[in-house]
Parts: C-alpha cells; sequence; structure tokens
C-alpha cells in the first residue's frame, strides 16, 4: 500500500495533468458532436430530468431543453475548475504563477470550446456560453479554495493532522 501512495505521491501533477486532459477530450467531444446528435441527447436528459421531478410529485414543466443545456455547460466547466485547481496545485508554481495560470486557462479554454463549434455541423458559437463556461470554471476554482482553506483550518485547529505534514494548499 505504501509503494501505491509513493507512486501517486511522486507522480501526482503528471496524474492530475493526465486527468484534465482527458476531460478537456470529454468536454471538446462534446463541442465536436453534430448539433442534431446533441440535440438528441439533451432531449433525453430532459425528459428523464422531467420523468423524476413527476414521479416526486413535483411540477417539471419549468425544466427546458435550454435549462438542460445551459446547466450542463456550467456543470461541465465548474468541473474543469476542480481539476484545473488540483492540477496547478500538484505542479507547486509560485502563487502569482497559479493565479495567472488558473486566469488564463479560465478563459483561453471556454473560448476555444465555443469556436472548436464553429466547424462543427449545426454548431454556433455563443458569447454568453463563453461567459457561462467562465463562470462555471470560477465556480469550481472558488469551490476547491473553500474546501482547502477549511482543510488548512481544520489541521491548524487539529495540530499537524493525521500525517505529521501541512499542505500548503
Amino acid at each position: 500500500m505504501e509503494r501505491v501512495s509513493g507512486f501517486c505521491r511522486k507522480n501526482e501533477r503528471y496524474i492530475w495533468t493526465a486527468v484534465v486532459l482527458l476531460y478537456l477530450g470529454f468536454i471538446y467531444h462534446n463541442s465536436l458532436t453534430p448539433a442534431v446528435v446533441s440535440a438528441q441527447q439533451s432531449g433525453s436528459v430532459l425528459l428523464m430530468l422531467q420523468t423524476a421531478l413527476n414521479r416526486a410529485g413535483l411540477d417539471s414543466s419549468w425544466l427546458t431543453d435550454h435549462i438542460v443545456r445551459k446547466t450542463a455547460h456550467f456543470a461541465e466547466f465548474a468541473l474543469l475548475g476542480l481539476l484545473l485547481w488540483n492540477c496547478l496545485r500538484s505542479w507547486r508554481l509560485t502563487m502569482s504563477l497559479r493565479v495567472a495560470s488558473e486566469a488564463f486557462l479560465s478563459l483561453f479554454l471556454p473560448f476555444l470550446d465555443e469556436t472548436m463549434q464553429l466547424f462543427t455541423e449545426g454548431r454556433s458559437a455563443q458569447v454568453d456560453d463563453v461567459w457561462l463556461d467562465v463562470a462555471g470554471v470560477c465556480f469550481g476554482t472558488l469551490f476547491m479554495v473553500i474546501v482547502a482553506a477549511l482543510i488548512r483550518r481544520l489541521r491548524l485547529r487539529g495540530g499537524a493532522g493525521g500525517d505529521g505534514r501541512r499542505d500548503e494548499a
């Protein structure tokens, strides 16, 4: 068990980088999906959510395809923000370089995502989607900053923590 743990610690930056790149592949694959297929996918999710709400005795008439699509944009990029934060933290950059990298990537990656849609059948780039994606990345990042601060506070309150080391989150 110690051997696996040591491997993960030693290679943490490469593991997080690979996770981010794989997840970006997932996001960009979705962006390269033709409009007809994308509409079918979001329609299926909409039907599933409406069915679940109706079974729970709740009104589902307010839930639309537009809401599902926009929520998916935000959620996809919120998870990216969470993953990016962990990836950049694992590279042990200075705080200013880490913040600059996170800020740049938070703008560039959503911009690239929407630009790719210009070359996809039936799709278009939308400025409001870029802003929604940027907001998602910022939300995911802010979530991780808050979690790291809470963990740091708990460790300081409880001494050095369970393994005797402090993480510079």
